[in-house]
């Protein structure tokens, strides 16, 4: 005999709620997207499903996603799936929803007392030294330890995570949110992904200051451990607008060994005196080439990390840790090139190993109990 229709039909939707939406990632059940799922007499299911805009990027995944999780269920001989549009009134339901009841004008959630997600802002005094290399295999190496991961490219007028993460997916906007696209585990947002083709961006300060806002406040980022800002070289416009918008950001300065790069990187680091925030640590890029015999080539001299490590240690008044040395490979900007970080497509390479000893110290760090609460009383008396 077979099963009753009632219990099929229980199976089912217990099925669909297994099944997350990609982009948002929470169970399309609670998401308010099934919009109803009947079990026919022949064993087929027919469920229809509302998306959250009609040219939603991910509908091949989400129908290959609902067919193989119902037609596991015992009876089911067949899924069918129909696919509806949101009314705006569904989606600021759903918008709602995600912002924890709140319709008030979004606020950043990783400044609020509570956050527990760790703000890295990586940061150089000029450009070229890798810090958008950097950046980005920092995240994918953090991603890969299952840690949820969000990146920023705030370097507006020079973005190139998209293209060195692979993340060339398309952000979708439902009512007053944006959806980031993923790549290698990774949240990405970036002004290119608004942009025509390789069109210049030609903005003053502030319209820079609300682009960053609106990546920090509009953009569903959901609980991540850890978020990674990839700031344009030097202290201008963007660099005092992150102190304002998320205070409790902690600073990463990238330089490379010549002593040119780490005076210009002394002041990236140094404007943490003036916005208050920590800088964490220092990260040497192109240490050295590596020579078939086991030697090394200082290509751009030596000792500029630890240098600028010092001086900020000493200027800030706080130990600034020299995090790592990164040697200066082919493969970094090949991997770069083709969209998959280097500690992903080589992990033995000795830069890819160097980015992960970083990334433990990163994701080990102990958190500062400075102003949150502990849940202490006093002792009665």
């Amino acid at each position: 005999m077979s099963a009753p229709v009632s219990t099929v039909n229980d199976a089912v939707q217990a099925a669909l709620a297994t099944v997350n939406d990609p982009e948002i990632r929470r169970p399309i059940t609670e998401l308010g997207m099934v919009r109803s799922a009947e079990v026919g007499e022949n064993g087929v299911v027919l469920v229809e499903l509302l998306l959250t805009v009609a040219g939603c990027p991910m509908k091949d995944k989400l129908r290959t996603d609902i067919t193989d999780a119902v037609s596991t269920v015992s009876g089911v001989t067949g899924v069918e799936i129909e696919f509806g549009v949101m009314s705006p009134e569904q989606r600021q339901e759903l918008q709602a929803k995600l912002r924890g009841g709140a319709t008030e004008e979004p606020v950043i959630p990783f400044a609020q007392p509570g956050s527990r997600t760790r703000v890295y802002a990586v940061a150089s005094g000029k450009g070229g030294v890798g810090k958008s290399s950097v950046t980005v295999n920092l995240a994918a190496a953090l991603a890969a330890r299952g840690l949820s991961v969000g990146v920023v490219d705030a370097d507006i007028y020079g973005h190139s995570v998209p293209r060195m993460l692979g993340a060339d997916g398309r952000p979708t906007r439902v009512e007053d949110m944006i959806m980031p696209p993923q790549a290698h585990g990774v949240k990405v947002i970036s002004i290119g992904m608004f942009t025509d083709g390789n069109a210049a961006v030609v903005w003053r300060g502030p319209m820079l200051h609300r682009a960053l806002q609106q990546f920090l406040a509009d953009v569903y980022w959901g609980d991540l451990d850890v978020l990674l800002l990839d700031l344009p070289p030097g202290t201008g416009d963007v660099a005092i607008s992150l102190a304002q918008l998320l205070p409790n950001a902690e600073i990463l300065v990238v330089t490379t060994p010549q002593a040119a790069a780490a005076e210009v990187a002394e002041r990236a680091g140094a404007i943490a005196l003036q916005t208050h925030q920590r800088v964490v640590g220092v990260i040497e890029n192109m240490s050295w080439l590596e020579l078939p015999d086991g030697s090394r080539m200082e290509v751009f001299g030596a000792g500029g990390g630890q240098t600028v490590a010092d001086s900020l240690t000493q200027t800030i008044g706080a130990q600034v840790p020299l995090l790592g040395q990164v040697p200066l490979d082919t493969r970094v900007r090949e991997a770069g090139d083709d969209g998959n970080p280097i500690v992903l497509a080589e992990p033995d390479s000795p830069a890819a190993k160097a980015l992960d000893q970083v990334a433990d110290r990163l994701a080990l760090r102990r958190e500062s109990l400075l102003g949150k609460p502990l849940g202490l009383k006093p002792a009665g008396r």
